[in-house]
């Protein structure tokens, strides 16, 4: 198991592997509810020109990702298949579904 530290590193992590060349036109926040000890709330702002993140609630999220935040780290570092953890349960989307499938090759 992930600790909340971890867990809150992973978003820094993300936003280092930002491929803004691949973000043209999406600026988009999305939030990270992570459930769990481990777990908290999250957001990642997508723009043209990069990304930024922070905790807590975002303001007008256009997606919102829900999983246990162990679930949510295993995705991140590619041991977990996102497709598959989608299809399982493990993690559910709200809202705009569309940026759900952007989103990973952003951030890989």
């Amino acid at each position: 198991m992930a600790s909340r530290e971890e867990i809150a590193g992973l978003f820094p992590t993300m936003v280092s592997k930002f491929d803004a060349s691949k973000s043209q036109g999406i600026n988009s926040t999305i939030q990270f509810d992570l459930s769990g000890d481990n777990g908290g709330l999250y957001w990642l702002r997508i723009a043209d020109d990069g990304a930024t993140y922070g905790e807590g609630q975002a303001e007008s999220p256009k997606m919102t990702l829900k999983a246990n935040a162990d679930d949510f780290a295993g995705i991140i570092s590619g041991k977990t298949n996102p497709m598959q953890a989608f299809m399982t349960g493990k993690i559910k989307i709200q809202g705009d579904t569309n940026l759900a499938l952007k989103l990973m090759p952003l951030i890989s």
